[in-house]
């Protein structure tokens, strides 16, 4: 059970309380907010006003601290106005129930002295930052962008591109250079003394151009980074680009076609699992599972009981392996080219090889591009997130820039800049901090000054070593992103002023971090670190935490009766010879019953896997080749036994072999038969499904484990009594189910144990309880009835 399970903005709103409400108090995950709800409100067009509704009415008095009416009734708005009994008398206090017991416990946490922290100063001024960016963009820009890329989305484009490499800070004449270069490889192409391809693979930049000519494929809006899509979207078919400007240098794209959009499709997938890292003899197993699923497929067996029965995707084979609908750009691209391919649904393709293993793909359904309605948010957080954010940033500083106003002083400027040197190239340049032209003022920001000390101090901070850039070319782009950053931080720092909506978001988290810190304290660890406390509670309330009746079973899902006579063989005959693990030999020199020295690691690795995998049992043979005594051979194999003892390896674990002159190594070489070789058995069940399943995939499945009623559907057919069971395959009737029952267990309490996760969430809810009603007493509850009155509507 997982005890942090929430985002720390859970306790600002609605889902908090609710929780509360609900009992729910186990740990939340304190991560990085996001909060969405800004962001909503700065799409609505939220007033420029730093005033509230505050007429000095108060709604709660906890001890001396008064709660304002308009506070209670903003949150209670913004959480509950789309409840269908919003405004009911019920609801109203209900509400302000759980907001007492939250403001409670953030005069505690102040009492306590948890907001003067420096961990609570930063971790706030983080989330303001992040509360902040929805304001700090601007709305008609961004719904342009949106509806632009919803638009090229109706269309795919099939490119091909160029590129010279040019750093974002380059100085002008290396853009210059690399202009000029860029624009030399288009005049070939055009004049037709050299062909795209082959210009690509000579002189493109971009590392997989000798490969594939430069060529990208098909593509769609929101997959390459915008000044490149923008480009490419422009372009008659065949035609070829003016040089475009991207972070990654200058490119020349030659579209290749275009066509509609392929839509998205819904998909099944039956996969089993593989990866370029598991052992070879893994790897050509799965392949030939996968092999041996999609030849049942084409003869028609059920794609449900396959996918059931064989499927490694947990996730999905409940579900048949259906997947969710995807478009172009959002599947792993085999699977993706795989899907697209098929033309009706139920048509399946043959195996196909992921990074993640292989997969057999159903199609479900096909269907066209969503509407826009559909798709605009998640489309607003792409295109947030895209290199499309940087024309939003500029429209943003630019209205900053009037609204603000702006005032530069030119000449100010041009002496300031003249103080850069070539040590600035470097990144060691210094200026001198006493020097009284530095009080000079460079600029305002409303009625803020910003002096030529204060540049110096961001251009030296900043600096970095760059590649033949010029000192004055360096201190106007300095220059430049020293006046953006300020811009924004002027309005980062006015926007309360501007925006109730984020002052009061801004207040909320202030609350919920201070809520998070306490609650820690007083509630989630203390129920999981006061063990004497914990064992108490459990003790008191073991009657709630119990199990109803189980089976400790085994099922195998055999392919036929001889599959299952031999699987009740190997289960008589426990330990079984397997193919894996596999040891090494141990070499020895002629006549020596001492392993030599560069193999003695070789029986430490034994000795850490037979420690580490307690199913294992192991045989240690001894060999000699014709020329050396016979005796020599029972020593070798004795003395990796003895040394396989002191290593902590069970001796009856262990059966030593004595095969002397016998089977001889494969090589023929006599010195390779101067050795201990190792043959490996197991016990486990999971092991026997392992080795039937090595020459013929699916032989064998085995599910394995403890079960109450309603956790496997073959089990509560069968009587639960001890015993052997063969029952029909009812999804797949040339199979045959083999049920080993080997214990049935009766209804009892469970375990502190066992039931850990339940009885440290209900302490929990426990020590909540106890804390908020001993704040109650120490901060007594008042509450304004006129007030609560008004806000009832129902």
């Amino acid at each position: 059970m997982t005890f942090k399970n929430t985002c720390v903005a859970c306790f600002l709103t609605a889902s908090f309380l609710t929780a509360s409400l609900a009992g729910a108090q186990t740990k939340p995950k304190k991560k990085t907010a996001t909060p969405e709800k800004p962001a909503a409100a700065a799409a609505t067009g939220a007033a420029k006003t730093g005033k509230s509704a505050d007429n000095g009415a108060v709604i709660l008095t906890l001890g001396a601290v008064k709660v304002p009416s308009y506070e209670f009734a903003y949150v209670y708005k913004k959480n509950n106005e789309k409840a269908e009994d919003a405004y009911t008398d019920k609801s109203v206090r209900e509400y302000l129930d759980l907001y007492t017991n939250f403001k409670l416990k953030v005069i505690d946490a102040v009492k306590n002295g948890l907001d003067t922290t420096t961990a609570f100063k930063k971790e706030l001024e983080t989330y303001r930052k992040q509360l902040a960016q929805p304001y700090m963009t601007e709305k008609s820009v961004t719904e342009k962008l949106i509806k632009e890329a919803y638009e090229r989305m109706k269309e795919e484009v099939n490119a091909s591109h160029i590129l010279i490499s040019c750093a974002p800070d380059a100085d002008p004449k290396d853009s210059l250079a690399a202009y000029n270069k860029i624009m030399a490889i288009r005049k070939n192409v055009l004049d037709g003394s050299r062909k795209f391809e082959d210009a690509a693979k000579a002189q493109s930049e971009d590392p997989s151009a000798k490969q594939n000519g430069g060529s990208l494929g098909y593509f769609t809006a929101l997959q390459m980074v915008y000044p490149f899509e923008d480009a490419a979207y422009k372009l008659p078919k065949g035609g070829v680009s003016m040089p475009v400007r991207t972070r990654f240098g200058y490119h020349i794209i030659r579209l290749n076609d275009r066509r509609p959009s392929q839509g998205q499709v819904k998909i099944a997938h039956i996969m089993v699992k593989a990866n370029p890292e598991m052992p070879k003899e893994d790897s050509l197993a799965a392949a030939k599972k996968a092999q041996e699923i999609y030849s049942r497929l084409q003869k028609g067996e059920a794609w449900s009981a396959l996918c059931k029965d064989f499927s490694d995707d947990a996730g999905s084979k409940e579900k048949d392996g259906e997947l969710p609908m995807f478009g172009t750009g959002m599947m792993i691209p085999v699977i993706e080219e795989a899907a697209f391919k098929l033309s009706k649904p139920g048509d399946f393709s043959a195996p196909v090889l992921s990074p993640y293993g292989w997969h057999i793909i159903k199609l479900l359904e096909k269907k066209p591009l969503d509407p826009y309605t559909e798709l605009e948010t998640t489309l607003k957080q792409k295109v947030n997130k895209d290199s499309r954010s940087e024309l939003n940033s500029a429209a943003l500083l630019a209205r900053l820039r009037k609204e603000n106003n702006l005032k530069e002083i030119p000449s100010v400027q041009k002496s300031a800049f003249a103080k850069g040197d070539t040590s600035l190239i470097s990144g060691h340049w210094t200026y001198d901090e006493k020097d009284k032209a530095n009080t000079r003022t460079m600029f305002t920001i409303g009625s803020k000054a910003y002096t030529v000390g204060d540049f110096y101090a961001f251009v030296k901070r900043t600096q970095h070593a760059r590649n033949s850039t010029s000192p004055t070319y360096l201190m106007e782009t300095a220059y430049k992103a020293y006046v953006d950053d300020e811009l924004k931080k002027y309005e980062e720092e006015h926007l309360e002023e501007k925006y109730e909506d984020y002052r009061m978001l801004v207040k909320e988290y202030h609350e919920g971090i201070l809520l998070f810190q306490l609650m820690d304290t007083k509630v989630w660890t203390k129920a999981m670190e006061d063990t004497t406390g914990l064992k108490e509670f459990y003790s008191k309330n073991k009657d709630k935490y119990r199990w109803s009746q189980r089976v400790n079973a085994t099922i195998f899902n055999v392919a036929n009766q001889k599959t299952l006579d031999d699987v009740k063989g190997m289960l008589k005959n426990k330990p079984f010879a397997v193919n894996e693990p596999k040891f090494a030999d141990v070499k020895f020199d002629k006549n020596a019953i001492e392993p030599t020295k560069d193999t003695r690691s070789k029986i430490l690795g034994v000795a850490n896997q037979m420690r580490a995998n307690k199913s294992l049992f192991i045989e240690v043979v001894g060999h000699v080749d014709p020329k050396e005594k016979t005796a020599i051979s029972k020593k070798r194999a004795q003395a990796i036994v003895d040394s396989l003892v002191r290593r902590g390896v069970e001796l009856k674990r262990i059966t030593l072999k004595d095969y002397a002159k016998n089977k001889p190594a494969a090589s023929g070489k006599a010195e390779d038969n101067q050795r201990v070789s190792f043959n490996v058995l197991d016990t486990t069940n999971k092991a026997l499904e392992k080795v039937m399943n090595a020459k013929e995939a699916l032989t064998v499945q085995v599910t394995e484990g403890m079960f109450q009623k309603g956790e496997n559907t073959t089990l509560d057919a069968l009587p639960w009594k001890v015993g052997d069971f063969r029952i029909e395959n009812k999804e797949n009737k040339d199979r045959i189910l083999y049920v080993e029952i080997k214990a049935v267990e009766e209804p009892r309490a469970k375990t502190l144990d066992e039931a850990r996760g339940l009885v440290i969430s209900d302490y929990q809810n426990y020590l909540e309880k106890a804390w908020i009603e001993q704040l109650r007493k120490t901060y007594p509850v008042t509450v304004n009835e006129p007030e609560v009155k008004k806000l009832v509507k129902k």
